[in-house]
């Protein structure tokens, strides 16, 4: 970590644990703001070759401009590129061509508060919402690919609407439990349970639900579609051992692909996986 990461970390850390010896819900609240801030804003110079051959397009969510590109429009079969955390879409650049070369139309947006996208933080329901206006304004779509956190809010969105075994998902380390990746956040800013509690009723005070209800795993029990995913061993961020579990449900449509040395972001770039993705879309 670099020295001013350092100095963000320890900042936030201080902020939170002094909050919350005045009012854990007062902390909770700021807590919650922060994990669903992307601090990080990847920086284009300009932008990938293929995305000045695209279409622009944009569309209102909640006050906010969402932003994308579309190709090769119209097509019967169309696929949606989603990314993650702290990502964009223009870092998938290497799926669009391969998949424009099989006559597929494309699909590509930035979520709130990333990219070119407005906003200044994300939550779940927000990218489901998302996912579900793309699929109603430009769609339907028959395939889709996701990372991170995108592949969460993929499976939630896949498992509310009608589908069947025609529909293809890929999933490359996806964020597989929400209560994990919260149990992390805390860790990393070390702060005390009562402030988790707090944080946890917030979560169930917005959406209507517990943070366990946001989980791959329990949304994956209502998908029908045919689903590729792929998880490093070394993967920092979204852990193996969440994943294993879904993969030992043993679901009839799941294939389940472990790598090594590529860890949470050099995954989606590596030229075997990208192949793979290709073929099975």
């Amino acid at each position: 970590m670099k020295l001013a990461q350092k100095l963000v970390v320890n900042y936030f850390r201080a902020k939170l644990n002094l909050l919350a010896l005045v009012s854990n819900k007062a902390a909770a609240r700021s807590a919650f703001r922060l994990f669903c801030t992307p601090l990080r804003k990847p920086r284009f110079k300009e932008a990938p070759p293929v995305f000045k051959r695209g279409e622009a397009l944009s569309f209102s969510l909640d006050g906010l401009t969402i932003r994308g590109h579309r190709w090769n429009h119209p097509r019967p079969h169309k696929v949606l590129v989603i990314h993650g955390f702290e990502s964009t879409v223009k870092n998938f650049d290497r799926y669009i061509a391969p998949l424009l070369k099989k006559d597929y139309e494309v699909l590509a947006f930035d979520a709130p508060a990333h990219g070119s996208s407005d906003g200044q933080r994300i939550i779940i329901p927000q990218y489901v919402d998302m996912l579900r206006t793309i699929h109603e304004q430009y769609g339907p779509v028959n395939s889709f690919m996701a990372h991170s956190l995108g592949g969460l809010a993929l499976t939630l969105f896949v498992a509310s609407i009608p589908h069947g075994p025609d529909t293809k998902v890929v999933l490359i380390a996806p964020v597989t439990e929400t209560t994990t990746a919260i149990d992390t956040f805390f860790r990393f800013l070390d702060l005390p349970a009562g402030v988790r509690k707090a944080f946890d009723q917030h979560i169930h005070d917005l959406s209507g639900y517990w943070p366990s209800h946001y989980s791959i795993r329990r949304a994956l029990q209502q998908v029908q579609a045919q689903v590729l995913w792929f998880h490093d061993e070394q993967d920092e961020l979204t852990p193996l051992s969440d994943a294993i579990k879904v993969r030992d449900d043993q679901h009839p449509r799941l294939d389940f692909v472990i790598t090594q040395g590529l860890g949470h972001r050099a995954i989606y770039r590596d030229n075997k996986v990208t192949k793979q993705v290709v073929e099975f879309l």
